[in-house]
């Protein structure tokens, strides 16, 4: 997809693209790399492989070549707009707050699943849930994707996959339906759905919180 809008490449947007390539890239290529990226990824807060810093981690850690294209992609793409916007400093704070409030959101829905697993009796697929990890920088994109809809929200966007041009506004609006049938319906694989919206609430939160104290302005 694309915006109208472009910018040369800003610094916290060429950093975070950088350190996401070299990360990729460690892990797969140094000789501990299979333990590296556990203590990266987030897990349940009551398995044996949760570290405290994984909330913030997890964001920087991608699953393939694909997942990390996309990623950056949706990064590049939208975040050279925001970071013009918000400013470097205030621009890295929101990233990492909606990457964090991702996190949340998916360890609270995770939280119901252990219950339902417990209530069942199904300690197999409780277990099996504790030694899941997660990874991805999706949460915070998403919330880029709100703060792009929130302050440029006629700006024309155009969708790869169909090829449809809308409003932003709009594409946020469909994005974020779409998002919460495959969470609830479960069709969505191993995608964590719900980190999407609950990077993209917290995105909504934190500029509905700063344009009312007059921080940001759209």
């Amino acid at each position: 997809m694309r915006g109208t809008h472009s910018y040369n490449m800003p610094p916290v947007v060429l950093n975070l693209l950088i350190i996401n390539g070299l990360i990729f890239m460690a892990v797969r290529m140094l000789p501990a790399a299979q333990e590296i990226w556990p203590q990266l990824a987030l897990f349940y807060p009551s398995s044996p492989f949760f570290r405290i810093w994984q909330p913030l981690t997890y964001m920087f850690v991608q699953v393939d070549t694909t997942h990390l294209l996309f990623n950056m992609f949706m990064l590049w793409m939208f975040g050279r707009t925001v970071e013009h916007d918000l400013g470097s400093r205030r621009f890295l704070t929101y990233y990492l707050l909606c990457g964090v409030g991702a996190a949340a959101i998916h360890l609270g829905v995770m939280w119901l699943e252990m219950n339902a697993y417990a209530a069942a009796g199904n300690f197999a697929g409780a277990m099996n849930l504790m030694r899941t990890p997660t990874i991805g920088a999706s949460g915070a994109i998403f919330g880029l994707l709100v703060a792009f809809g929130m302050m440029h929200a006629n700006s024309m966007v155009m969708m790869i996959i169909p090829p449809i041009p809308m409003k932003a506004k709009y594409f946020v609006i469909v994005v974020a339906v779409i998002e919460l049938f495959l969470g609830v319906s479960g069709r969505g694989g191993n995608v964590a759905h719900f980190a999407h919206l609950g990077g993209a609430l917290w995105g909504f939160l934190i500029l509905f919180y700063w344009k009312r104290r007059g921080r940001i302005h759209y």
